[in-house]
């Protein structure tokens, strides 16, 4: 049994766990990217080292474009021009494009422009109540409809001095579907930062209890999919409502699993910030495979999620 990393990243915050049997040839490796651990299983004949760096690699040049933690990213450029207009890869265009939409289609619950808001709050420094006039400032300063995209001219502004994007909900997704893409083998895992892709032999993987992350929940077999948790108690209300410019409440956590990594990574937040009631209603709306772990032991699932068959785990039981 493998115990994942502890995720780093703001939108994910509780523990998986992979078991399975495995075929040789295999390579592991456990490397620090886009400031949390990132473990590689990877299996099947060629060279697995040569798709290992492969993968690494494609990591780090999405970090080195679009993490605003580097201030020479692209990403951060934008976000320092103050409303100017940037160029920028038609790639990471059509991302910025990718998760606008997202903001829309969850209702607002999930939003790519909220870098005022973490710095009103204090979120990459431990944390800080704002005062009223900064929390307001801060929320003019907010929000997806601030990105101006021009694919004609291939640039990005944002219409507002102090918006910025923040990367923290769907960048580690966005790797994953990279690396996954990179390494060209039949079967492997990759975790990021707790987020988990699985492709070729299913494996067994654990989700925690919202309370106590050395404790499995449920457990479902995951293949061909990538699995992304997200909540609170790792890291205390560092999830920020978009709609509110208020943290949520830590009610428990979400889990969500998808085809595409991107939108699990996504879409465990934007549940997580609609919570137990109105995610679960737009979850089973759309179609997602969707988990709610609530603190005082209860498991709320969708009907797609219900389908992978997960196996409960009650707290009395353990």
């Amino acid at each position: 049994m493998i115990v994942l990393a502890l995720p780093f990243l703001l939108t994910a915050t509780p523990v998986a766990e992979v078991s399975g049997l495995s075929p040789r040839p295999v390579l592991d490796r456990t490397v620090l990217a886009m400031g949390t651990q990132l473990r590689l299983h990877l299996e099947g004949d060629g060279d697995l080292g040569q798709a290992s760096e492969l993968a690494l690699a494609e990591t780090a040049r999405i970090e080195a474009a679009c993490s605003t933690w580097n201030p020479a990213s692209a990403w951060s450029r934008l976000n320092a021009a103050e409303g100017r207009a940037v160029p920028l890869a038609a790639e990471w265009m059509e991302l910025l494009a990718q998760v606008q939409a997202w903001h829309r289609r969850t209702e607002g619950a999930f939003d790519p422009v909220l870098m005022a808001l973490l710095q009103a709050w204090g979120t990459r420094q431990g944390g800080r109540t704002p005062a009223a006039a900064t929390l307001a400032a801060a929320r003019q300063a907010s929000g997806s409809a601030l990105l101006v995209l021009d694919p004609s001219s291939g640039t990005a502004r944002l219409a507002h001095p102090r918006a910025g994007v923040e990367e923290g909900g769907f960048l580690k997704g966005y790797a994953l579907e990279a690396m996954r893409k990179a390494v060209e083998v039949p079967s492997g895992w990759l975790d990021f930062g707790g987020q988990v892709l699985a492709w070729g032999q299913a494996l067994r993987v654990d989700i925690a209890d919202p309370l106590d992350r050395r404790r499995p929940r449920c457990s479902l077999l995951l293949k061909g999919a990538s699995l992304s948790c997200s909540g609170t108690s790792e890291r205390g209300r560092h999830l920020l409502d978009p709609r509110s410019g208020q943290p949520c409440a830590a009610w428990g956590s979400t889990a969500v699993v998808a085809s595409e990594a991107l939108s699990a990574d996504v879409l465990s937040t934007a549940l997580y910030v609609l919570g137990p009631e109105a995610g679960l209603a737009w979850a089973e709306r759309q179609g997602v495979a969707a988990a709610f772990l609530l603190n005082d032991g209860e498991l709320r699932m969708t009907q797609a999620f219900r389908s992978l068959q997960p196996t409960l785990l009650p707290r009395e039981s353990r």
